[in-house]
């Protein structure tokens, strides 16, 4: 499997830019979050004036074989492929943020069980027509996991080359909540009936049977702990894509823009392969899914916003960018104390007598 270079965040501008942030004309610590993305995101790019160029969300799609029997989701397959083409046809949640915010939209077939033509917004990345059913078999072979990675890695690449700084990551794919499910029950321990909510929609005694299906999956693979294997056996090409797209994008000291549960689970399998990957991350959102504020616990991360979203597509990640901006905007362009002519807070330490 392919190994990442990357590098701790650099601490050697923290204290600079935390006196930056702090001698702003406010009251230390009032624009709260805000200052938190300020400094992690100066201490990313290593400078007292970081700046975001050409936002990108990438939709990673994918069929999941398990979705054929229709017994964990409420939506046939086909409708992987379906929405896929709302995307091209800019119809679809994150067509409509992502052009609010500026934000570029890069659509990626990562094993559709579908052949699309060629289409001018469409990469092509697909290893096979979607994963095997993990009820009987791993999803995916090793070298097709590898492979997933690997193309996550180059497409994630060319965005960087295209001059982009901050990439978001999104998904679609039936399914894909009960593969994270099993992804995140693996490689944290928490039970999977904690671990499992009802993705696009089903009802109690749909989520029953979700349950007590993807009980049994993991009754079946419980001796698998390795994170590579992990992927291999539970996960789908475009979550495989996205854990090698987040690895990338640390490597090449991108901001990344984590969206919900599936994407974080993606993340989990990238933390497990190199820890360093959360240095560079910003979680957009806490979904509604059940397991995604566990699993954001579980990795120290701190959530943005919570609007109760559980769409995917990078949706919580484009509504998010907006406030990453303000972080920044307010790092480089509100005055300072000296600048603005304001008195400072009196130190009460100095006054005597």
């Amino acid at each position: 499997m392919k190994t990442f270079d990357i590098e701790p965040v650099s601490t050697e501008l923290r204290e600079q830019i935390q006196q930056k942030i702090d001698n702003k004309t406010k009251p230390v610590g009032a624009l709260g979050r805000l200052e938190e993305i300020a400094l992690q995101i100066g201490m990313i790019q290593n400078t007292l004036e970081p700046q975001l160029h050409h936002p990108t969300i990438a939709v990673f799609a994918g069929d999941h074989g398990i979705a054929a029997e229709g017994v964990v989701n409420p939506y046939p397959q086909e409708v992987t492929s379906q929405m896929v083409y709302n995307f091209l046809d800019g119809g679809a949640a994150i067509n409509i943020l992502g052009k609010q915010h500026g934000i570029d939209i890069r659509i990626i077939d990562a094993g559709v069980n579908y052949n699309f033509e060629d289409h001018p917004r469409l990469i092509n990345g697909k290893i096979v027509r979607g994963t095997k059913n993990y009820r009987f078999e791993p999803a995916m072979s090793r070298n097709e996991c590898d492979q997933a990675i690997k193309k996550g890695t180059e497409i994630v690449r060319d965005i960087q080359q295209d001059g982009c700084n901050i990439i978001g990551f999104g998904e679609m794919g039936i399914g894909n909540t009960s593969s994270a499910s099993l992804i995140t029950s693996a490689l944290t321990g928490i039970p999977i009936d904690e671990c499992t909510g009802s993705g696009t929609g089903l009802d109690e005694d749909g989520l029953d049977r979700k349950k007590a299906v993807l009980s049994g999956v993991m009754r079946k693979y419980q001796s698998i702990s390795d994170p590579f294997q992990v992927l291999t056996t539970f996960g789908g090409f475009e979550i495989a894509m996205i854990c090698g797209g987040i690895l990338q994008a640390a490597e090449l000291d991108m901001v990344i823009l984590i969206d919900g549960f599936i994407v974080t689970a993606a993340l989990l399998a990238a933390y497990k392969l190199n820890p360093l990957v959360l240095d560079y991350c910003l979680s957009a959102h806490v979904s509604g899914e059940k397991a995604h504020s566990h699993l954001l616990s579980f990795l120290g991360l701190n959530p943005i916003l919570d609007l109760g979203m559980r769409l995917g597509e990078g949706s919580g990640a484009a509504v998010a960018f907006p406030i990453v901006q303000s972080a920044i905007n307010f790092l480089n362009q509100m005055a300072s104390f000296e600048s603005a002519g304001v008195s400072q807070k009196k130190d009460k330490t100095a006054i005597s007598g």
